[in-house]
């Protein structure tokens, strides 16, 4: 299947699933190196390279929707999909994040700081723009037979 505009065989929204699915898949796995904890307290929470804080649910989260993404990524209609959804979910996750504050935690288990929120905020929005710059419905993939 060809691409929309970009002439290759990805669409921009199956190489934001691609991307992000393995990038958010590897954080999840690294983040458990820092803390996997499980846990309600909103003091338990280690920052991954001393920047984004995390604990063992962040980390699921991260390998969940990375997994989700990786699985999306060979379809064109979900890659769609996941890179809308997941987009609009990290934008609503973000603003969460900026109400309730540095260093508080989203749902009273997954803690956040500002450079979660913002790193969210670009996820969701880099989400946003690859679902839209990808039509609904891709080009054919067949070409008129040339005699």
């Amino acid at each position: 299947m060809e691409a929309h505009v970009t002439g290759t065989t990805r669409s921009p929204a199956q190489l934001y699933a691609l991307i992000f699915g393995a990038v958010l898949t590897v954080a999840g796995i690294i983040g458990f190196f820092y803390n996997s904890e499980f846990t309600s307290n909103k003091e338990v929470r280690d920052a991954v390279f001393g920047i984004l804080d995390v604990n063992g649910w962040h980390n699921v989260v991260h390998v969940l929707t990375g997994i989700l993404g990786l699985a999306a990524a060979g379809s064109y209609a979900a890659s769609r999909g996941y890179a809308l959804g997941l987009g609009v979910v990290y934008i609503l996750v973000a603003i969460w994040g900026f109400i309730i504050g540095d260093g508080d935690s989203i749902l009273s288990i997954i803690p956040v700081n500002t450079e979660d929120n913002i790193l969210h905020l670009l996820i969701g929005v880099s989400g946003i723009a690859a679902g839209m710059a990808t039509p609904a419905v891709a080009d054919p993939t067949t070409r008129p037979a040339t005699t």
